[in-house]
């Protein structure tokens, strides 16, 4: 039956058939064009082609609206992981703030402690200037005093070896003897 409706389709849409005249005619082409169209219509109506293109149209809609939703998804979650990483990256930022004055601080304390270790060294160097100085200054001074003694002890002996003669020596040598018992005994 389809196939004898397609074919009557056919041969009447023909242009053989389309002539001039009245316009219900089969000879006139309009009408023929129009008839032609109404069975393409019917045809496309009885393979339900139109259910057809409108499952496909709402089946590619329904698809459209997943991929929209899943972009909406998508950029809400990036949205998210921005901010994340711009709260990350401002602890981060604010860490870094204070281990730099944290080094600051460690630097100028450093810098204060051997300030002060440099100038305790200085001190103690000076210190130990001024014991070498001073030991010098006394192993001068005795070697001096000594050398004196040297000069006045050989000076007396010449002026009282001038001036002692031999008989006052030995009473002198006799009086020294007797007070060196007298203390050791």
């Amino acid at each position: 039956m389809r196939f004898a409706v397609f074919t009557a389709a056919l041969v009447a849409a023909s242009p053989a058939a389309a002539a001039s005249g009245p316009f219900f005619s089969l000879r006139n082409t309009d009408f023929i064009v129009l008839l032609a169209f109404l069975v393409f219509l019917a045809v496309l109506i009885y393979f339900k082609v139109p259910s057809i293109l409108a499952g496909l149209l709402d089946k590619r809609a329904e698809q459209i609206t997943s991929e929209l939703n899943e972009a909406k998804s998508l950029r809400e979650e990036a949205q998210a992981l921005l901010a994340s990483y711009e709260r990350k990256q401002k602890d981060v930022q604010a860490q870094a703030d204070r281990i730099v004055e944290a080094a600051k601080k460690e630097a100028s304390d450093a810098a204060a402690q051997a300030k002060l270790d440099l100038e305790a060294s200085i001190k103690r160097r000076l210190a130990a200037a001024e014991e070498q100085i001073a030991s010098a200054e006394a192993s001068a001074v005795k070697e001096v005093k000594d050398r004196a003694v040297t000069v006045a002890v050989a000076a007396a002996r010449e002026v009282i070896a001038s001036q002692i003669k031999a008989a006052d020596a030995n009473k002198m040598i006799d009086d020294a003897i007797a007070t060196v018992e007298q203390k050791l005994h």
